[in-house]
């Protein structure tokens, strides 16, 4: 087969283009390009972002690893693309009080929406499509399944729980049966890069602010009852459970609880109020079936370094689905996303409200 693999300039997509190709397909490397110049950016440049002025060494990365291998390789502008699905959704939801999960949307509209349909509109002819993103699929009953990597202090299922059963279909994980240090080996044995290269972390390597574009806007910070404690320059500075740097002097630490859009408003407390049993889900994505018609035992994962936790799913009325934790869980953020596996089936997902 002809497959196009996203190159990142990392070792994960550097390693899976080296096996694809190893199994005898056709390889064909390509990396989106999503930074132009223009674009706010101000403080400290941190390395090992995806979105930042720094991605020119990423693609530079990526082409010496593509001659190494001696396959096609080409960079794709998915910038407008980029901007206005990720970057418009990143500025509305933390405006609007809520933190937001900008890979999430990436992964499913961007790597394996935009960028392989530019491909083709660019005539560069392929059958599947592949990334170093550690996961697996499997076909099963007339579905396509999308499963946990066997290293799970890997797995990056969370991540890509938004895709489809098309982009499922379409989709190879070569690195779903690896581990990360069997990775890096494969990495350093064929001469890609040295034990010291660092990888990709971070959704943007400068400050969030440059993205928001918006000037302070003085407000309150204050207690579940309503008592004034002290200010801040602007409530989207804040995510919920953040104990530091709030500038708050109490007896006992506080954390955020509620980020209140409307009153321009921080609510905190102690660390007993930040736990919960309850949230409520919606922009729900089904891999695993058509939809939710009955209340589930699943295991829930409400952030990417989290375990799945056990809970019940029912769907809603108005098509949102109620998860009830069996055992409480901190800091729920609203923006963010949760993820229901059945052992290690990704069942689906969707947005915290």
């Amino acid at each position: 087969m002809r497959i196009l693999v996203g190159m990142s300039g990392g070792i994960d997509s550097s390693v899976a283009a080296l096996l694809l190709q190893e199994a005898g397909h056709e390889v064909v490397g390509v990396t989106m390009s999503i930074w132009r110049d223009g674009n706010p950016f101000s403080g400290e440049l941190k390395k090992n972002a995806c979105f930042g002025p720094n991605e020119e060494e990423d693609i530079a990365e990526a082409r010496r690893v593509s001659e190494i291998l001696g396959i096609e390789y080409h960079v794709l502008d998915c910038a407008e693309q980029y901007e206005r699905i990720v970057l418009e959704d990143f500025k509305n939801e933390y405006l609007a009080g809520r933190t937001p999960n900008p890979c999430v949307w990436c992964n499913s509209l961007i790597k394996f929406g935009a960028l392989p349909k530019i491909a083709r509109e660019m005539g560069i002819a392929f059958d599947k499509f592949a990334t170093g993103h550690y996961a697996n699929t499997e076909y099963r009953d007339g579905r396509w399944l999308l499963k946990r990597a066997k290293d799970l202090r890997k797995d990056q299922s969370y991540f890509l729980y938004r895709l489809t059963q098309q982009q499922l279909s379409n989709v190879l994980f070569p690195l779903g049966g690896l581990t990360k240090e069997e990775a890096r080996r494969i990495c350093i044995e064929h001469g890609f890069f040295t034990e010291e290269k660092d990888e990709s972390q971070d959704f943007y390597s400068g400050d969030y602010s440059d993205l928001l574009q918006t000037e302070p806007k003085r407000g309150n910070i204050v207690a579940t009852d309503g008592k004034v404690l002290g200010t801040h320059d602007g409530y989207w500075n804040y995510t919920i459970g953040q104990r530091r740097g709030l500038g708050v002097a109490s007896e006992r630490p506080l954390y955020v609880l509620r980020l209140d859009a409307t009153n321009n408003e921080v609510v905190v407390g102690h660390v007993e109020e930040t736990f919960g049993n309850e949230l409520v889900a919606e922009r729900l994505n089904w891999i695993a079936m058509e939809h939710l018609g009955e209340v589930v035992e699943v295991q829930a994962k409400i952030r990417s370094t989290g375990l799945p936790k056990a809970a019940l799913i029912e769907p809603n009325a108005d098509g949102n689905v109620s998860v009830r934790f069996a055992e409480p869980q901190k800091a729920v953020t609203p923006g963010q996303s949760v993820v229901f596996y059945t052992d290690d089936v990704v069942l689906g997902g969707g947005v915290i409200i």
